[in-house]
């Protein structure tokens, strides 16, 4: 009797533990389903590889994308059941809209974008029916865009121009590119993986570049903040300190010069010293005011500008002065770092989407400008802005000068591992009143920035100074 009794026991006890174990699996999927539909849903339903948002597509005519005066700049266009996404200017912007493949997923605007070109959230009931998406209203001005592309003529690089009170893109042209339409994309994908120009590098947005002496701008910034202005400089034309050297472009030595007549003839000597005294933590600090070691916020991925040294040394300080050494930035942030002269000290957040619309012309959103960051206050702004006024009349800039308009700017010329310099120039204008600041990156050049890409932005700037007459 007391064995079945016993028996008895046993078996209830190993039910309980039976019933234990799966109210846990039972709770522990709860939890994963209210998991995964709290954090993970939004983003598994937004992917561009998601079979099933592919499906929901074949009841979309996906939105169009129009520059920021009307001009098309990508469409669907719809025969029976098939739909063939068309970017009629072609590779121009390939980096900017990116591409839309059934077998390689979407890209750029088309990927962060997705939900309002497939009009999700739309509450017309369409039954199998086609439907459209949500149109895009970009802030670009096509014929700048294309303007800048062919200004580039086909070198490796980038050119950015923004409206420096807003943030709003002009034009982002990156070099190398690709022709985005799906059937040729999906023809020619291995090929263009395996170039080693990298077509599908974002250069203006995506790119980490040596900024070079464009950074003497924040550098200027530092020397204005601790009162270093007035101070006069013994340049010998290489500064040495530590077991380190570096020479002024051309090794040439200037004597006895002020940091004015550094900035507008861009000394390494007189930036190398102004960085060494100054210290690691300014420096640091002086960067991060500009937004580097920072995400910049923008419609499309940016990759991160940034101070590489884990622990930056008084020599690294002199280096990251000149933009040089383990500092990085892309060109999108050193036309921003140009912009925030010219707009008082304020650096705007970029954008490249200004309205998203309905088919019927319905305003369903519209981005408002936004300050980033005070990366100066207006006193240290109208001081650089004098300097770089400087720069472009009396300096290593003077290839950005436009007759009848005062152009404000800073060359650059960034050494790095091929012994082939980029060449770099940062500006706007007209600098009583900018319209317009650009940045010009050529990737490897092997020229100077003063005279190989200011007369890229020079140019820029004046053709969008003459469409606003």
């Amino acid at each position: 009797m007391a064995d079945k009794q016993e028996k008895g026991y046993s078996q209830k006890k190993r039910m309980l533990h039976i019933l234990v174990v799966v109210c846990l699996m039972f709770l522990s999927l709860i939890t994963y389903l209210l998991y995964f539909n709290m954090f993970e849903a939004k983003e598994v339903a937004g992917n561009p590889y998601n079979k099933r948002q592919w499906e929901d597509e074949r009841f979309v005519k996906r939105g169009n994308i129009y520059d920021r005066d009307g001009e098309l700049l990508a469409e669907t266009v719809v025969n029976g059941d098939s739909r063939t996404r068309r970017y009629p200017k072609g590779n121009l912007y390939s980096h900017v809209i990116g591409y839309y493949s059934r077998v390689y997923g979407k890209s750029q605007l088309e990927m962060a974008y997705d939900k309002e070109l497939l009009g999700q959230g739309d509450i017309t009931l369409s039954f199998q029916e086609l439907r459209s998406g949500y149109n895009l209203n970009l802030t670009i001005d096509h014929d700048l865009q294309q303007y800048a592309y062919q200004q580039l003529g086909g070198r490796k690089g980038a050119v950015v121009a923004l409206e420096p009170q807003t943030g709003k893109v002009l034009a982002m042209v990156s070099c190398p590119d690709f022709a985005p339409e799906a059937a040729a994309l999906e023809k020619n994908w291995n090929t263009i993986v395996e170039r080693e120009d990298a077509p599908l590098l974002a250069r203006a947005t995506q790119g980490l570049y040596a900024p070079g002496s464009t950074y003497k701008i924040a550098t200027a910034a530092a020397a204005y903040d601790t009162g270093r202005i007035a101070e006069t400089f013994e340049d010998t034309g290489t500064f040495t300190q530590g077991g380190m050297k570096v020479d002024n472009y051309g090794k040439k030595a200037y004597g006895e010069i002020g940091l004015k007549r550094g900035f507008e003839l861009s000394s390494n000597f007189v930036f190398c010293t102004l960085g060494y005294e100054l210290g690691p933590d300014k420096v640091k600090e002086t960067a991060e005011k500009f937004g580097v070691n920072k995400e910049i916020p923008f419609d499309i991925s940016v990759s991160r500008s940034k101070i590489q040294y884990k622990k930056i040394e008084k020599e690294d300080a002199a280096l990251v002065s000149i933009g040089q050494g383990q500092l990085l930035m892309t060109p999108l942030h050193v036309a921003m770092m140009g912009a925030s002269v010219a707009n008082g000290g304020k650096m705007m957040r970029p954008y490249l989407v200004d309205t998203v619309t309905t088919v019927s012309g319905v305003k369903l959103s519209a981005t408002k400008p936004d300050v980033l960051y005070q990366s100066m206050t207006e006193d240290c702004a109208a001081y650089l802005d004098d300097l770089m006024q400087g720069v472009v009349k009396n300096g290593t800039g003077s290839g950005a000068r436009i007759s009848g308009v005062t152009v404000a700017g800073k060359t650059g010329t960034a050494e790095n591992e091929t012994n082939k310099d980029h060449a770099w120039f940062v500006g706007y204008a007209p600098a009583e009143a900018p319209s317009i600041a650009v940045a010009v990156l050529l990737e490897y050049d092997g020229g100077a920035g003063g005279s190989n890409a200011a007369p890229i932005a020079r140019r820029v700037m004046q053709k969008y100074l003459n469409s606003m007459r």
